[in-house]
């Protein structure tokens, strides 16, 4: 099985440590894997600005970068989610196929459905409040939507069970929208903020110490509200969590 790893823009440019946990915690449970130095944008950006055809570069170049390898794993629920369901479409539409959608996975989701461990390396005695982003719920099926009438499941809850001393809650309304949305955040800024502070109510209610989920994107904005309110919560991705110790 070989891995190759996708770390999205915003991770390298601002969250690098989740990039290099990503790679260790792949590379403690045996997997062979590599971190193809070319790789660029995946084009979700662009995209969700309105410029589809301006990322037709970025598919094709993930396509062709990608190739060799199994599976491509991307500690990113938002940018897994892109590739597989929007980047077939965008190649369709001139003439090409994409080869990658279907063995590109988020790393929670390709832990919990591929790799399926029975432990992880980390401990963390805390108490963290779980954060449901929108791509991880509705596109790569992370956890069950609250609007369908179907069991409740949680695969991240699943898999920060394995680690030592962590108590995990989930807020009340758990899988609302944080605010974030890519270009939303941007063009509905107040609307954006205004999601955002209540979501963090509902996390802070839960008496937990951080937040945590699969993008840091979304953590990425409800920490900019605490960071400015101070509001008394730390943030933390779920592969640093999982790697926390090792």
């Amino acid at each position: 099985m070989k891995i190759g790893l996708f770390i999205p823009c915003y991770v390298n440019a601002l969250y690098p440590d989740v990039g290099v946990q990503t790679y260790k915690l792949l590379d403690y449970l045996g997997l062979d894997v590599e971190y193809p130095q070319d790789q660029t944008c995946c084009g979700q950006p662009m995209a969700n600005a309105g410029f589809e055809d301006g990322a037709l570069p970025l598919a094709q170049k993930f396509d062709e970068l990608f190739e060799k390898y199994d599976y491509v794993v991307a500690p990113s629920a938002s940018c897994a989610s892109f590739i597989k369901f929007n980047n077939p479409a965008i190649m369709e539409k001139h003439g090409h196929t994409c080869q990658s959608a279907g063995k590109t996975y988020d790393v929670c989701e390709f832990l919990h459905d591929i790799i399926k461990p029975k432990t992880l390396p980390g401990k963390f005695p805390h108490k963290v409040s779980l954060h449901n982003s929108c791509h991880g719920v509705r596109e790569l099926k992370l956890s069950s939507a609250s609007e369908l009438n179907i069991p409740r499941y949680s695969k991240i809850k699943d898999l920060l069970s394995l680690v030592e001393g962590i108590e995990i809650v989930e807020p009340d309304k758990v899988d609302e929208c944080c605010g974030f949305g890519g270009m939303f955040a941007v063009e509905e800024s107040a609307m954006s903020v205004c999601m955002g502070q209540d979501k963090l109510k509902n996390h802070i209610a839960t008496g937990a110490e951080y937040i945590t989920g699969a993008d840091s994107s979304c953590l990425m904005h409800m920490e900019g509200i605490v960071k400015r309110e101070k509001m008394p919560i730390q943030f933390i991705h779920v592969v640093q969590i999982l790697t926390a110790g090792l």
